[in-house]
């Protein structure tokens, strides 16, 4: 994410932002919020001026909207930000147009009250931008699963099943893994850093075949042990916090470091409160040390109050993906969480 201009006067102003990853549009879909005006380049149907004699006749002209949003939609396998609403500014004020964001696609977003958190979202997104992607590639034998790690969680890029039918045995076994060499330097492109990890020894095997045939590739690649392949082998592999010089400051580790330091506490009945009517007591205690928020509760604006509190009294916030495991385990507590400076009654 890049920001092109920052204008603010108190919590009131305008931020322009230019996406340049799927990440990115990511964090626009809970920047972006109901009544916010957002300007962008857009294509908008217009007669045709060349064929007076046919006015139903329309063709697309490229031009600059501002639209008051009222519904925000976000396609990840289609990699564009829908941001639907009335048209205020431009051509047709007052028609219903939608805003379709793609990665390169500059806008500006105004707001009554840019929250803290969705500040340091953008900050978080910059910083996030500037690190190097992450492949975790997790293989055992006759099947593997490819994934590219993201800021809402692991997005999954390949499976890979040894084939059944001809050329089975140990013939197979190598074309297999030849196989899930290659993709894996398809995926890990750019310098990507990789963790390949599994149960047994086909990881100890396909990294050999690796060094062999991708040099390059071979020299980002760390081993890790996994239980399991999968999306619940790409959760073990960040549980464990594997290759801590890779994962150590990306978001999705750190809520799932954070959630399970969260449970740890509760089962001791230790400094946590969850609940929104815990964390409140807690908040006005002042003893929030950090604030566990689901996305989805801190975009209706519940938590407003709460967070602004938390972030005076010098508490950390941190906002949690509902789109990932360490989300859902915070939604079965409510939506919000804290760790605490110390225990309360």
């Amino acid at each position: 994410m890049r920001v092109l201009k920052r204008d603010l006067r108190g919590e009131e102003g305008e931020i322009a932002l230019l996406p340049e990853s799927l990440d990115d549009l990511w964090h626009l879909r809970h920047l972006v919020e109901r009544g916010d005006l957002v300007f962008a380049l857009t294509q908008r149907k217009l007669p045709a001026i060349a064929d007076k004699a046919r006015p139903e006749k329309m063709e697309r002209k490229t031009v600059r909207l501002g639209v008051r949003v009222e519904d925000v939609e976000f396609h990840m396998y289609s990699n564009w930000l829908r941001l639907h609403g009335r048209i205020v500014s431009g051509m047709d004020v007052g028609s219903y147009h939608t805003l379709n964001i793609e990665v390169g696609t500059d806008l500006s977003i105004l707001k009554y009250h840019w929250r803290p958190d969705l500040l340091a979202r953008i900050d978080d997104a910059v910083k996030e931008s500037q690190r190097p992607k992450v492949v975790l590639a997790l293989v055992e034998e006759g099947e593997a699963t490819i994934g590219i790690l993201r800021q809402f969680g692991v997005q999954m890029a390949a499976e890979i099943r040894m084939s059944s039918g001809k050329g089975g045995g140990e013939d197979g076994r190598s074309s297999f893994m030849r196989e899930v060499a290659g993709a894996i330097d398809k995926t890990a492109q750019d310098g990507a850093e990789v963790i390949l990890a599994g149960p047994g020894f086909a990881k100890d095997d396909l990294k050999k075949v690796i060094d062999a045939t991708y040099p390059d590739l071979a020299e980002r690649i760390a081993l890790d042990d996994a239980s399991s392949i999968g999306r619940s082998g790409f959760q073990e592999v960040l549980r464990r916090g594997a290759v801590k010089s890779v994962l150590e400051s990306s978001r999705i580790a750190r809520e799932a470091r954070l959630i399970e330091e969260l449970f740890r506490e509760i089962a001791t009945d230790g400094r946590a409160a969850y609940g929104p009517e815990e964390v409140r007591k807690a908040t006005n205690y002042g003893a929030v040390e950090i604030l566990l928020v689901l996305d989805d509760l801190a975009r209706r604006g519940g938590m407003d109050d709460i967070m602004r509190d938390v972030g005076d009294a010098r508490g950390r916030v941190v906002i949690f993906s509902s789109e990932f495991e360490p989300g859902d385990r915070l939604a079965s507590l409510g939506g919000v969480a804290a760790l605490l400076r110390f225990k309360i009654a």
